[in-house]
């Protein structure tokens, strides 16, 4: 009997100690939440004392809008600008995109305006990183089209393996302050449920300063990769069924359309911030979520994956849970997913995951404008 005390008495104190344990790992979690919290509005405040606060104002063509503190690279390209003209049917000064981009030498230091004439382009691109200052400019009565249907499984002409996601892409862009003003960029293959090799990106952008405006992308799955960098885009439309905005970027989305063709349970956002130290992430603000299916916000890509929702409107497209860890629930301590002052059915807490959260207004002003990817020093608006 006296044994049997004994091993119920150290069962009892194991338990214990393994709850105080998890206590301790939720508090330590929640304080480094906070810690994190604090750091982001501090730095934040700290960047704004810095830097000088000129808005972004629309001017005709591409000009550095007044703004006193752009980098010198960038005010050096915008005072030394020039267009070429693309036209399929001969009266521009190229036929095909691809060549016009083969006209510029490298490390060209000049920003080259591409004026895209009304068209379907189908051309696989590729701008490398010896190419910036590359603005592609299409009209917005009838944006050109570029078009692809590459996918991972594809097979590459040169090697004959495939080509994986990363070179899936129908433009890719690896250079420096890329611009894009309506533009339509697609790739045609569709995502099969259950298929393996089916990633089919219409945009890779793994430049920085980057900025797209009036562009639309669509897709299936994995239509926009957003690898990495500081990029924005404004009034633009992104369609997809699987994880169709990815990557790990720092980018700020403001004014544009979500749509969903998914079938299935899928995830809007993939975002892959792999350590805690990366300043990247999804901003989303002033947006609309709408389509088919039933969607997340977002999927953690990253163990420290990153996404903000702010004054978006959600239709009933967007599951009640909201946030998907992969299967991973370690994640759910380190991941940030936040939502502030969002409208519509899907934007209803109460089924949320319990690791996402509401941002108060101090919290939120970090993610809602342009400072939040550093566009005072080179957001330049057409």
């Amino acid at each position: 009997m006296a044994l049997k005390n004994h091993i119920y008495l150290l069962l009892l104190l194991s338990t214990i100690s393994s709850c105080l344990k998890l206590s301790s790992s939720v508090l330590d979690a929640e304080t480094d939440y906070n810690k994190w919290v604090s750091w982001n509005i501090d730095h934040h405040r700290r960047k704004a004392i810095l830097e000088a606060k000129p808005t972004t104002q629309p001017s005709a063509g591409i000009s550095t809008g007044g703004k006193a503190n752009l980098d010198d690279k960038l005010r050096k390209a915008e005072m030394h600008n020039v267009s070429i003209t693309v036209n399929q049917n001969g009266t521009g000064d190229f036929k095909t995109i691809t060549e016009a981009l083969k006209s510029i030498p490298p490390y060209n230091t000049r920003r080259v305006i591409i004026a895209i004439k009304p068209g379907v382009y189908r051309e696989k691109i590729a701008i490398p990183r010896t190419l910036p200052f590359i603005t592609f400019m299409g009209d917005s009565s009838d944006p050109p089209i570029i078009t692809g249907n590459d996918t991972a499984s594809s097979v590459s002409g040169k090697d004959g393996m495939p080509l994986r996601t990363f070179q899936s892409a129908t433009v890719a862009v690896d250079a420096d302050y890329f611009i894009a003003i309506n533009v339509k960029f697609e790739n045609t293959a569709p995502h099969e449920i259950g298929s393996k090799g089916g990633q089919a990106v219409a945009l890779r952008i793994s430049g920085t300063k980057a900025a797209f405006y009036n562009c639309s992308f669509h897709g299936s799955q994995d239509t926009l990769y957003d690898h990495k960098g500081l990029h924005y885009f404004n009034n633009c439309f992104i369609q997809g069924s699987v994880d169709f905005i990815f990557g790990s970027g720092r980018s700020l989305y403001e004014n544009c359309h979500l749509n969903s063709i998914s079938k299935k349970v899928a995830s809007l956002t993939a975002q892959k911030r792999s350590n805690l130290s990366l300043e990247s992430g999804f901003s989303f603000k002033d947006c609309v979520v709408t389509g088919s299916g039933l969607v997340y916000l977002g999927r953690a890509w990253g163990d420290y994956s990153r996404v903000v929702f702010s004054y978006t409107f959600m239709d009933k497209v967007v599951l009640p849970q909201g946030w998907n860890d992969w299967g991973d629930q370690k994640r759910d301590t380190r991941v940030f997913y936040a939502e502030y002052k969002c409208s519509g059915p899907g934007a209803n807490f109460t089924g949320r995951v319990p690791w996402a959260r509401v941002l108060t207004d101090e919290e939120a002003v970090p993610f809602i404008g342009t400072y939040y990817v550093d566009g005072d020093t080179w957001l330049i608006t057409p």
